[in-house]
């Protein structure tokens, strides 16, 4: 073999793992052979320069920083699409569309026009031009006409392919979206953090500046994508250059927002969204006949199918849908997956899938008539920081929380949000005063993003933190190796009172069923209830005196009271609120001691004897039955009648789950999770939340899920309840 030859067989192989591993997400060799393929490349390369060509791999960061980015003019133009914000909007649309094909003679029997949905990205909209299957130009959208020359720092990423596949046309405008992995973002972050570079605020924002580096090897740093969900210019043939029939077919989207305009209207004159949708042209050069396969692609999933078989990284998650109900099933799927995407979306988009129907349908001035975007409720917004306050956790932590003005993000108002601690103020450079981003996504507590500095106020004024507890006046403290501040009031302050006693009544602990959160409050603040033991001295008539409490809520209280007096073990430790002693810990320390007077009795060497205890956790114990005050409260809970049931101390034998780790999922016939997972932990295994490689079993009861269908995958051995039993020897 020539070296001519081995150098187009490395070329071959190297853009091959390129696609399978950036595109397809199925890579075939491990990292070193790559690394070993492509460095053999560039050394022949090296020594035989006039073999190197543009599309080779050795060249995606070649270029040299740049001074400016030169214009483009796009060759179809990239427009806008309208948004749909409510569910009417969307039937609205639908009936405009239906209406309109009606009369034309192009809807099916039952009425019901197809569509192409598909995810509406959060990140920069590209245009990829192709010739001769080369990639020669890259631009941004800009206005929509012309953009800036950003081929350079395209050909960086991994994931947009040099050179196509298999019959491609002449001329390709590929339009599509570079974003970037949230996994991949805080990564970057973390690494900017380090350098002490500047914190990129979101996913979308870092795509943005990676891909407007001036310098390319900048750009071939950071961890960029790809997806193609359009076209623009189309030139089937192959004589370029010559006269060509034009036929219109679909441009493409632009799958990021443009703000709207305030007040505007968000039924029937949505505002468009700047997402490019140019009318694509399909060429066909003289006296020579169109691809016979394009023939068939008259749909709009079909030529997306079609970009991915020239080797373009197209998203799966789009899906053909019939009529408005299919529209709005795949918004709420889609809405539901949101969070476990690697990436962020802010909606979906609707196309009108046939490419005839869509010609008929056309363009109005900005925008075409046959697709819309429907947005989700933006998770991230703009507001005025008011100001900073500290609120008291169970455990003293005193975290700073934002008061915003009121700002609607997410699908909710938020008027508060975290901002963690100190540190991450100081580092994020906030202050009260400040134009702020606030996030909101799924169910996640709201966080101040960062400020918009531009927008700052000259009497804008750094946060300072309070040096005494704003509810007992007892001084905070901070370690010197820890970021969170704390009040050194413990029990005699009445914020960690509320919220040790809230934690002690959860589901996880003492389950008292009927101790509410502002029952809790009036407890406290009337000074009857100023620890856990006095919780179970309480009576019916002394209950029947506070707001909104009636006879039977007291009685029942009462009874759930009498109910948690004779807990499990684990579950008395848990409740007291013991600094990282969590549900899984605290059933240890009961299997190792079986009392609580053993734990009391145990200092840090004996602690950690215990199985996954270590330094951290160990000290911990020590210091908190260390302060007289919580022994006492132990000592008052056995005075007040409360008794937890004998546990059978480990003899430290072998056990049949040593070391084991299970998982539970669905529900069993007899036992109920927190029974089975008591058993197992007796038993010397560990109970887990998901499924890995790591996994002993899976006991799955009826109405199992995901988690079944995991561990089939995974070879992880099934159980029923049953065959757990089996396994523990009952």
């Amino acid at each position: 073999m020539s070296v001519a030859q081995r150098v187009e067989v490395l070329r071959s192989q190297i853009s091959d793992h390129n696609h399978r591993y950036y595109v397809l997400d199925q890579p075939t060799v491990s990292d070193a052979e790559y690394d070993r393929l492509m460095v053999e490349l560039q050394s022949l390369e090296e020594a035989h320069p006039d073999l190197i060509t543009p599309d080779s791999p050795t060249q995606r960061v070649g270029a040299q920083p740049v001074s400016g980015f030169d214009s483009v003019r796009h060759a179809v133009a990239m427009l806008s699409l309208s948004n749909a914000f409510e569910t009417e909007d969307v039937e609205a649309f639908n009936k405009r569309v239906a209406d309109t094909l009606r009369g034309a003679g192009l809807t099916n029997n039952d009425g019901l026009v197809e569509y192409e949905a598909e995810l509406k990205f959060d990140g920069l909209a590209v245009s990829l031009r192709y010739e001769q299957g080369k990639l020669v130009q890259a631009a941004t959208r800009g206005d929509g006409q012309t953009g800036e020359d950003i081929t350079s720092n395209i050909r960086t990423l991994r994931s947009v392919p040099l050179s196509l596949r298999g019959e491609y046309p002449v001329v390709l405008e590929v339009r599509g979206e570079v974003l970037m992995n949230r996994a991949d973002f805080e990564r970057l972050n973390e690494t900017q953090q380090r350098r002490g570079d500047k914190i990129f605020v979101n996913p979308r924002n870092a795509a943005a500046g990676s891909l407007r580096q001036l310098d390319p090897r900048i750009t071939a740093q950071r961890p960029l994508r790809f997806y193609a969900y359009g076209w623009g210019e189309l030139v089937l043939g192959d004589a370029p250059g010559a006269t060509a029939k034009q036929m219109p077919l679909s441009g493409q989207q632009r799958h990021q927002s443009a703000p709207t305009a305030p007040n505007a209207s968000t039924a029937h004159e949505t505002q468009p969204d700047a997402q490019s949708e140019g009318q694509g042209a399909l060429q066909t050069l003289p006296d020579q006949a169109p691809d016979p396969a394009q023939a068939l692609r008259n749909t709009h999933s079909a030529m997306l199918d079609w970009l991915a078989t020239l080797g373009l990284p197209v998203s799966p998650s789009r899906e053909v849908v019939r009529g408005v109900d299919g529209l709005l099933q795949f918004y709420e799927n889609r809405g539901g997956q949101r969070q476990k995407l690697p990436f962020d979306i802010d909606g979906v988009v609707y196309k009108v899938n046939s490419l005839e129907a869509q010609r008929v349908l056309g363009f109005v001035a900005r925008a075409p008539r046959f697709a819309i975007a429907h947005k989700f409720p933006a998770q991230e917004e703009t507001t005025t920081l008011l100001d900073i306050e500290v609120q008291v956790g169970r455990t003293g932590a005193i975290t700073p929380v934002a008061r915003l003005k009121p700002v609607f993000v997410g699908g909710v108002t938020v008027t508060n949000a975290t901002l963690h601690n100190e540190d991450e103020i100081l580092r994020k450079d906030v202050r009260i005063g400040d134009t702020v981003i606030v996030r909101r996504a799924g169910d996640v507590i709201p966080e101040v993003v960062g400020p918009v500095i531009e927008l700052r106020p000259e009497n804008a004024r750094p946060f300072v933190m309070p040096q005494h507890c704003p509810v007992c006046d007892s001084a905070i403290e901070r370690l010197e190796d820890e970021a969170i501040a704390r009040c050194t009031g413990g029990l005699f302050c009445a914020a960690q009172r509320k919220q040790t006693i809230r934690h002690a009544a959860s589901r996880k602990a003492l389950d008292i069923e009927g101790l509410g959160e502002k029952l809790v409050d009036q407890l406290v603040e009337s000074d009857r209830v100023k620890s856990l033991a006095d919780l179970f001295t309480l009576k019916v008539e002394e209950l029947l005196l506070y707001e909104r409490m009636g006879r039977k809520s007291a009685e029942n209280l009462v009874a759930a009271l009498q109910r948690a007096s004779k807990p499990e073990l684990g579950r008395l430790l848990y409740a007291l609120g013991i600094r990282h002693v969590g549900e899984t810990t605290a059933r240890d320390l009961a299997l190792h001691f079986g009392s609580v007077d053993a734990v009391m009795a145990a200092d840090e060497e004996v602690l950690l004897r215990v199985r996954d205890v270590g330094p951290v956790v160990a000290g911990s114990i020590a210091r908190f039955f260390g302060e007289p005050h919580n022994r006492e409260v132990v000592h008052a809970l056995e005075a007040a009648g409360v008794r937890p049931r004998a546990v059978e101390v480990s003899d430290g034998g072998a056990q049949p789950l040593e070391g084991k780790t299970l998982v539970l999922t669905g529900t069993m016939p007899n036992w109920t999770r927190d029974e089975a997972t008591r058993r197992i932990l007796a038993a010397g295994g560990k109970v887990s939340g998901s499924v890995s490689k790591k996994t002993a079993y899976l006991v799955a009861g009826e109405d199992a899920g995901s988690k079944l269908t995991k561990a089939t995958e995974l070879g992880v051995t099934i159980l029923d309840e049953d065959g757990l039993k089996e396994l523990l020897g009952d």
